[in-house]
């Protein structure tokens, strides 16, 4: 699976960004898209995830200014940002989750695919 995040940039406080990844490769076995993001010096911290059913999980610093949708293909995630702060400022990552079924044995193997990270400063 192969991450592909894009949209970010430069912009003023106030402003709204609405970033997009698409995932590739084997996404049959994706179970969950998500963004995380980290700023300069900081720890990566998770913003939303969705799964393929449209259920949404928010981590609690993050509601309200920002919102996690999916594309109409089950390899698209967006990421609206509203009301942005310097505060924001960080490289955003997409993530997706895969399970796939053990070979030869019951069970599941998990793995954890990242993007490349797209840039948002927020700035005048």
């Amino acid at each position: 699976v192969q991450l592909q995040a894009c949209g970010g940039g430069l912009v003023q406080p106030g402003g709204s960004l609405r970033l997009s990844c698409t995932a590739s490769g084997a996404t049959a076995n994706i179970i969950e898209l998500g963004w995380y993001r980290q700023g300069t010096g900081k720890q990566r911290e998770k913003i939303a995830t969705i799964t393929e059913a449209g259920n949404t999980n928010y981590a609690d610093s993050m509601q309200g200014r920002f919102t996690i949708s999916r594309g109409s293909a089950w390899n698209q995630v967006f990421l609206q940002i509203d009301n942005l702060k310097p505060d924001d400022t960080a490289v955003y990552y997409c993530h997706a989750d895969e399970v796939r079924p053990k070979e030869g044995e019951i069970g599941f193997n998990y793995y954890d695919h990242w993007g490349q990270g797209t840039q948002v400063t927020v700035s005048s």
